[in-house]
């Protein structure tokens, strides 16, 4: 990935997206125009998951971002789900400029393409205009590569954005190219 990409994407929102926006939204002023504020990725670790189990989620997790992941450890221990207070329980990495815009290009143009079945990303955001997208196999991602004894994890992919509202947000992913359905 050259790094010309997310410069080529940023420059897209700024020359063709924000003026279109401005536009069919009816905004007067550039700073009420929705950007993104960042991306955040996190999976979650079982509770019984040993510590070859976390190495290699941590590895997959900054080959997927190019950003070393955060291993978040429990806060209390809660028998139930046979957690025990300071055990790993999740890794998370939060994207924002640069690298933002590249994993958001690569996401959109390499990893959606190669899903099965893929109709679009459904429309479903939260009431700040925030979206978030579960991918079941992090190996549709280009840069793990699959063998028998490699793990499979899932992904959680928030995409924050500085909109009101679900309309505006929606607008917006249109115009960087998400395809929903």
């Amino acid at each position: 990935m050259t790094s010309a990409v997310p410069e080529l994407l940023k420059e897209h929102y700024l020359q063709q997206v924000v003026p279109e926006l401005k536009k069919e939204c009816g905004f007067t002023n550039i700073h009420q125009v929705p950007k993104l504020e960042k991306i955040v990725l996190n999976s979650r670790i079982k509770a019984e998951a040993d510590k070859a189990y976390i190495d290699q989620l941590v590895k997959d997790m900054a080959l997927i971002t190019g950003q070393a992941p955060v291993v978040i450890k429990s806060k209390k221990s809660i028998a139930n789900f046979k957690l025990r207070q300071g055990v790993p329980n999740g890794v998370k990495v939060t994207l924002r400029g640069s690298r933002m815009y590249q994993f958001l290009y690569r996401l959109i143009n390499i990893v959606f393409p190669v899903i099965l079945d893929f109709r679009g990303v459904s429309s479903h955001f939260d009431r700040n205009g925030n979206l978030t997208i579960g991918i079941k196999d992090h190996s549709v991602f280009p840069e793990i590569k699959t063998s028998s004894n490699r793990i499979n994890i899932g992904l959680d992919i928030a995409i924050v954005t500085t909109a009101h509202d679900s309309k505006d947000a929606l607008l917006l992913l249109k115009k960087l190219g998400m395809v929903f359905r």
